[in-house]
């Protein structure tokens, strides 16, 4: 995206007025960063990662671990990600914990931030690693209060800085682009088709990368299956001549809704009868590939331990989730044949979904969570039989 990231920065401690500045200790720099929403709300802190500006949508994540996993992640392009767990960095980086090739995030908020790490297997902090891609961070933030914020405010732009100063800061925020009707699964999506897994497999899968995380692809991999991924914009006819078993519609960022050319090869695989299994963004896509449209969430659901119950077995999973966009309950109605498999336990938001007369379901939430919970593993095996028989 051309001109500054869409993303933000905090502060902490003492207040005063819609300031907060921080009286923590300073663990890595004393070069100081400030962060500004949308709102008004203006934090200072210390700089971490890269020198510079960013800007996107703030939102938060409530994971204890994984923070490698979560800035990898392609749904979270053009976001500033606020981890609320109080230490960031003490186990250092690995090549073997990202979900993509390098961080996806535009911006990064911590409580309180290490530069050194315990872990022996890591050879890289986590300072070293924001600073090789460019990501600009803020830290000494109080978090907690800045979570609370976003939960009552609402999803927001925001701009980190740590080399223009405050006054500067809402001309360079006025440019930030609104998430709502952002297509960015194209700007993710791989630029060639490649390959994973044995070409011997007794299954092929065609998977739709709009956003894709490597652990998606391993999941089938582990499960006997050949998977081709697919750009974004790669067309069902495309797709077909490679003659694959069945279809998975991948996670990725921005807004379903203005997703055109991914919800009409949606419909096509769904006219033409063949096994579909989409994730995230693919839930989405599928149900506005039946008619059912999307709305933008108040802030989303962004974590490791979103309590889910499944309609159809009556049990509960402790889910990861990543989206700031949700199925219409209202319209599901729409499309008879369309049926809800999933529900949010806390605000009963639909988490899946299902057709009735074709071999197509989707979740909202990721079967696929590294470092976990692992209690969804079971919808990949439900695809491959789904896709066997």
């Amino acid at each position: 995206m051309p001109g500054i990231c869409p993303f933000f920065y905090f502060v902490s401690a003492s207040k005063e007025g819609n300031v907060f500045l921080s009286d923590q200790p300073l663990s890595i720099v004393t070069k100081k960063a400030y962060l500004l929403l949308q709102d008004g709300l203006l934090i200072e802190g210390t700089a971490i990662g890269k020198t510079g500006t960013t800007g996107g949508e703030i939102c938060f994540n409530t994971g204890m671990t994984g923070y490698q996993e979560i800035y990898t992640d392609p749904s979270y392009y053009g976001q500033i990600i606020v981890n609320t767990t109080a230490h960031i960095g003490n186990y250092g980086t690995m090549n073997i914990e990202q979900e993509s090739e390098r961080p996806q995030i535009s911006g990064l908020v911590v409580n309180e931030f290490s530069d050194e790490f315990s872990r022996k297997a890591s050879r890289e902090s986590l300072q070293q690693y924001l600073e090789k891609h460019n990501i600009v961070g803020i830290s000494d933030v109080d978090t907690r209060m800045l979570v609370r914020h976003i939960r009552s405010k609402g999803a927001q732009n925001a701009i980190i800085s740590s080399s223009l100063k405050p006054e500067q800061l809402k001309v360079e925020l006025a440019k930030v682009p609104d998430m709502n009707g952002l297509e960015l699964s194209s700007v993710v999506s791989t630029r060639t088709a490649y390959t994973e897994g044995n070409p011997n497999a007794s299954v092929k899968i065609a998977a739709l990368d709009v956003g894709i995380k490597k652990n998606i692809l391993r999941n089938l991999v582990a499960r006997d299956c050949f998977v081709k991924v697919f750009p974004a914009k790669t067309t069902f006819a495309q797709m077909e001549e490679w003659a694959p078993h069945g279809y998975f519609i991948s996670n990725g960022p921005g807004d379903p809704s203005v997703m055109d050319y991914a919800i009409k090869t949606v419909r096509d695989i769904l006219d033409a009868g063949k096994p579909v299994f989409g994730i995230c963004l693919g839930n989405q896509l599928l149900a506005l590939a039946c008619g059912i449209s999307t709305y933008k969430m108040h802030h989303g659901h962004r974590g490791l331990n979103h309590p889910v119950k499944n309609l159809i077995s009556g049990l509960g999973e402790m889910t990861s989730q990543n989206h700031g966009f949700a199925v219409s309950e209202k319209d599901i109605e729409k499309n008879p044949d369309v049926e809800v498999t999933h529900l949010h336990l806390n605000d009963q938001t639909i988490m899946g979904i299902r057709l009735k007369s074709k071999k197509a379901f989707s979740v909202q939430y990721h079967p696929e969570a590294s470092p976990g919970p692992h209690d969804s593993n079971y919808l990949f095996d439900e695809f491959v039989n789904m896709v066997k028989s």
